[in-house]
């Protein structure tokens, strides 16, 4: 099936990078990295769970609704036709209907490359190109993930709240730091 690409180029160590949207065949790729980054247990909400084929397809098939409704944007990160990450940002609804949830991973071995700022920077235009109703972005970061919140911070996003020992992270508490960031207005 041909997907629709937002960005082709290369990463830091040379590794040719493709960013595009998800597919109807994509279920079972999903369904790989995530059980991969959930075992890895790193910063993401799956601390070691594994997903079905079936709930991920069911995600998929949602998803792919939700980018034809422009309530979602959805990107998947290539590297010689593998699935490397994936980033969304998903439209709340009624009275929030104008706050878009954004979240970002990428697959261990291609952390440090850039391919994450690219990822986001795409993920952001795509977001605030497609969903008009979009007008301030919130997210999400485990406390202990330093790095993360110092490039989340590069992109104009501003804590506004912190829930102590709000995230179980490898077996103990950590804070649950949220962001946000006006898109517009």
């Amino acid at each position: 099936m041909d997907r629709k690409v937002v960005w082709e180029g290369l990463s830091k160590k040379g590794n040719k990078i493709v960013i595009c949207y998800p597919t109807k065949d994509d279920a079972q790729i999903f369904c790989d990295y995530i059980n991969a980054l959930s075992k890895e247990k790193t910063f993401v909400r799956f601390q070691g769970e594994e997903v079905s084929l079936k709930n991920e397809t069911k995600y998929l098939n949602t998803q792919l609704e939700k980018i034809a409704k422009k309530q979602s944007v959805e990107l998947l990160v290539f590297c010689n036709n593998k699935l490397i990450g994936i980033s969304s940002i998903d439209m709340k609804d009624k009275t929030e209907s104008h706050e878009g949830v954004f979240g970002i991973s990428i697959a261990k071995e291609y952390r440090g490359e850039g391919i994450g700022k690219k990822f986001m920077q795409l993920v952001l235009e795509e977001a605030e190109k497609n969903m008009p109703q979009l007008r301030i972005v919130t997210m999400g970061v485990f406390g202990n993930n330093i790095l993360a919140k110092s490039i989340y911070e590069e992109f104009g996003f501003r804590e506004y709240g912190r829930l102590p020992k709000g995230s179980l992270h490898k077996g103990k508490y950590v804070d649950h730091i949220y962001m946000y960031k006006n898109i517009r207005g």
